[in-house]
Parts: structure tokens; sequence; C-alpha cells
């Protein structure tokens, strides 16, 4: 059975390498909230649309007290370039061996295409300033999600 978390949730723990070889712990996101989503693969065209719309919500979520930072198994590097490819202004995790993926319950069995495989489950979590699950969405889409989600904050555009 994969984990699915909760509102009211302690968010799992972590350490992960961002596009720029730094590590990022969760203890790191304490005193923000944080929109932590987890996507398939850097510079795909789904991923693409949603990091670009995230890219171009960040003004109005920061403006509401949310920092966003997205996670996928890409290693920094492609990170890094996916980043100033599309130029993004947050954060990019690195869990190549999906662990944080594992834990947060987005890597298991989903459709593709009409076939069972397992991946990436693209999903989204808020934590609050105490690193507790606000709000998790699990198999959302790449299109329209993050209008979506600042509708469910109430964060204007």
């Amino acid at each position: 059975m994969t984990v699915r978390l909760e509102p009211g949730t302690a968010a799992p723990d972590f350490a992960l390498l961002d596009q720029d070889g730094q590590t990022v712990t969760l203890d790191d996101l304490r005193g923000r909230n944080t929109v932590l989503y987890f996507y398939p693969a850097a510079m795909t065209p789904g991923c693409t649309t949603q990091a670009c719309d995230f890219r171009d919500s960040i003004s109005s979520l920061e403006g509401a007290g949310y920092r966003v930072i997205g996670v996928s198994r890409d290693e920094p590097a492609k990170l890094a370039e996916f980043r100033e490819r599309d130029g993004l202004t947050f954060t990019l995790l690195s869990d190549p061996d999906h662990a944080v993926h594992s834990a947060y319950g987005v890597w298991g069995e989903k459709m593709n295409y009409g076939k069972v495989v397992e991946g990436v489950i693209r999903s989204t979590f808020v934590l609050n300033e105490q690193g507790t699950i606000a709000l998790a969405q699990y198999n959302v889409k790449a299109t329209g999600h993050v209008a979506r989600l600042r509708k469910l904050l109430g964060v204007d555009a």
C-alpha cells in the first residue's frame, strides 16, 4: 500500500541537493509556508508547462507568503539547465533514488497511455511554517493545476 499523507501530519524529513549542488533540508523550510511539488522529469512538455505556470505565479504566491520548490529524480546539472532554459526562479531538488518520492507517497503505480507503470505520481503538498502538511494533492494534472492551487490557497493572480 502506498503512503498517502494527510493534512495535519508531519512532512517526511529530507535532505536533497538543489540545482546548484547545495543541500536543502526540511528544517531549512521551517518558518515559511512552502509549496512542494513533485513532477516526473525536467524539460518534458507537461513538466515544463507546470513549472512555467509556477514561475508565472511566483509573485502572487510569494506575496501571500508561499515559497515554491519542485522535486524530481533529475540530477542537479539537469535541474540547473531546466531552471536556466525556462527562467525558473524557484528551487529545484534532486531525488535520484526516489526515496523522498516514496516517503511522500508519490512513487508508485500509475496509468500512462493506458498501461500501468511504476513512476512519479505528479503531486503537490503545501507545508505550513512548522513543516506540517496543510494540503496534499495527489495525481494532479500539469495543465491548470497552479491556477486551481492558487484558488484553493486564496492567492490572487
